[in-house]
C-alpha cells in the first residue's frame, strides 16, 4: 500500500489539473521563452479569450449590431481602424489621434496599457499584465467578424 504523502501527493496533483482552465502551461512553453505577440498568436485560445472577455463585457458588447455601452460594442474590430469601429460611439481625441488599424500586434499594446497606448484615453482599465491572456482576448475578437 501507498504510502500516506504519496496519496496526498497524487491527489494534490490530481487537484490541481483538474482545476487548471485550460491547457496554458503547454502553450505558453510552445511559444518559446520570450515570445512575440506571432508567436502568441499561434497558441492563442479564443475559448480562453471568450472567458477572459467577460471581464470586459461590463463596457463591451460583440455581437453584431449589439448596442454600445460604457464602451463601444467591439464586433469586428480587429482590422478597423483605431476609433472608427463603431459610428454611434463618441471616441475620444485620444484614441482617434493614434489612426491606424487594430492589428494583433497594436490591439497587444492597447490591452497591455490604455493609457499607455493613448495617453488621455477614457478607457478606465489598468490592463490585462499576462501577454497570453492578450492573445487569447484577441483571438476571441478575430472570431467576431
Amino acid at each position: 500500500m501507498p504510502s500516506r504523502s504519496i496519496i496526498l501527493a497524487i491527489a494534490c496533483a490530481l487537484t490541481v489539473t483538474a482545476c487548471a482552465p485550460d491547457d496554458r502551461e503547454a502553450r505558453r512553453r510552445a511559444a518559446g521563452p520570450t515570445p512575440s505577440v506571432a508567436a502568441l498568436s499561434r497558441v492563442a485560445s479564443a475559448a480562453a479569450g471568450a472567458r477572459l472577455f467577460t471581464r470586459c463585457s461590463a463596457c463591451h458588447s460583440v455581437g453584431r449590431g449589439a448596442p454600445d455601452f460604457g464602451g463601444p460594442n467591439l464586433f469586428g474590430v480587429m482590422g478597423s481602424e483605431v476609433a472608427q469601429n463603431s459610428q454611434r460611439f463618441a471616441y475620444t481625441a485620444a484614441l482617434q489621434k493614434v489612426g491606424g488599424r487594430w492589428t494583433p500586434e497594436r490591439m497587444d499594446a492597447w490591452l497591455a496599457d490604455p493609457q499607455r497606448f493613448a495617453p488621455g484615453t477614457a478607457m478606465g482599465f489598468a490592463g490585462l499584465a499576462d501577454p497570453l491572456d492578450r492573445a487569447d482576448v484577441i483571438a476571441y475578437l478575430q472570431t467576431k467578424r
